[in-house]
């Protein structure tokens, strides 16, 4: 199989360093936003906004907040852990009361915001799937003083951003070519398993560039479709927890959890009750043979909801992985069953060797998305 992995993932051991995100720093990585280190930048007062812009990805375990302070200048990433604050309005102001963000904001406080969010967005009051938050956009838009606030799903803001991924920032597992002006394919398993993908406008000028529309999806709750017995033992497993078990019930932080716990009954050992930090590292680092089969079970599942979103979709432009999981395996995804499954779609096998699937490493892609989403409802 041909592998295009080694040049932007790093090792086993330094992945793992990073499942929790515990540290922030400035980051040079998407095109064309830049995301910058404000005390290495020039001052460019024809190029800012006339106020900075809040931007926000929010995740069931953490909420990701920076500045925007002109076209594609993105600084002051913080990540707030989301058990630390008791709503998304207490997140908001803990970020804009920092002190580097409080002073970026003195002279101009921040009247456009948009946010990414791990939800469905329908109407006006959102409420968490995978954490306790409740709010009514209308609502903190008002108590923020914000005159626009954008809320969107975070796979539709990932995928907004895809387009504009240079090779640095994503990986490619396996063979196939993208082609150009195709429907592009997206999922990324973390706290939960988001799905999504861009489809081309069908009016685009020849030699144009296409014009993209996200999907807003929720495809990660389709009921979980075993390939084979062992998974089939594992979906059995699951059932007395659950009365529907969806993909992602398996492709998430929990997912790895309760792979393990039904993996050891399935095999008949005894087993300690792990969490998906720990699964993991044992599983990398060689040390315990069920935590590594975990994996290889979690890979395979993955590569075939990949594949059946690729078919779905005609994703001939690719299947790019995002969240916070895959990235973390490193070379144990490349090598893992993943590109496989992707392909073992009988009849199809020969359509799906032929498209390419990605795992993205920019480390902060959802703003890109929210940027462009927010500059388009400003009209700049």
């Amino acid at each position: 199989m041909y592998l295009n992995y080694n040049k932007s993932l790093r090792y086993s051991q330094e992945i793992l360093k990073l499942w929790e995100v515990k540290f922030l720093r400035p980051a040079m990585i998407v095109s064309p936003v830049a995301i910058v280190d404000p005390s290495t930048e020039p001052r460019l007062d024809s190029a800012r906004h006339a106020s900075p812009r809040l931007l926000a990805d929010i995740g069931g375990t953490n909420a990701r907040f920076a500045l925007e302070t002109g076209p594609g200048r993105i600084v002051l990433i913080e990540v707030l852990p989301c058990a630390a604050h008791a709503t998304l309005a207490d997140a908001l102001r803990t970020y804009l009361a920092l002190p580097a963000v409080a002073a970026a904001t003195a002279t101009a406080a921040v009247r456009h915001a948009a946010i990414a969010i791990a939800n469905p967005v329908v109407g006006d009051v959102v409420r968490m799937t995978n954490h306790h938050w409740a709010f009514s956009i209308e609502a903190l838009r008002t108590e923020c003083g914000f005159d626009e606030l954008a809320v969107v799903n975070d796979f539709y803001a990932l995928a907004m951003a895809l387009p504009h991924l240079t090779d640095d920032e994503k990986c490619q597992v396996g063979g196939g070519a993208s082609v150009a002006g195709t429907p592009i394919g997206l999922l990324g398993a973390g706290t939960g398993l988001g799905v999504s993908g861009l489809v081309p406008a069908d009016n685009t000028p020849a030699g144009a560039k296409p014009t993209w529309t996200a999907l807003r999806s929720e495809g990660g709750h389709v009921t979980f479709s075993p390939a084979n017995e062992t998974e089939v033992a594992i979906l059995q497993y699951a059932w007395r927890e659950f009365g529907h078990v969806s993909a992602e019930r398996f492709l998430s932080g929990a997912g790895l959890e309760l792979i393990h716990r039904a993996l050891a009954h399935h095999r008949g050992v005894a087993s300690d009750a792990l969490d998906a930090p720990e699964i993991t590292r044992r599983g990398l680092a060689g040390t315990c043979a069920l935590c590594a089969e975990v994996i290889e079970v979690f890979c395979g599942m993955l590569g075939t909801v990949a594949g059946n979103l690729a078919v779905t979709l005609g994703a001939q432009g690719g299947v790019y992985i995002g969240g916070g999981i895959v990235p973390r395996l490193g070379e144990r995804f490349a090598t893992s069953c993943f590109r496989a499954r992707f392909e073992q779609k009988g009849r199809f096998v020969a359509y799906l060797a032929q498209v390419p699937t990605y795992v993205i490493t920019a480390e902060y892609p959802a703003f890109v998305g929210v940027s462009a989403i927010l500059a388009d409802r400003l009209g700049a």
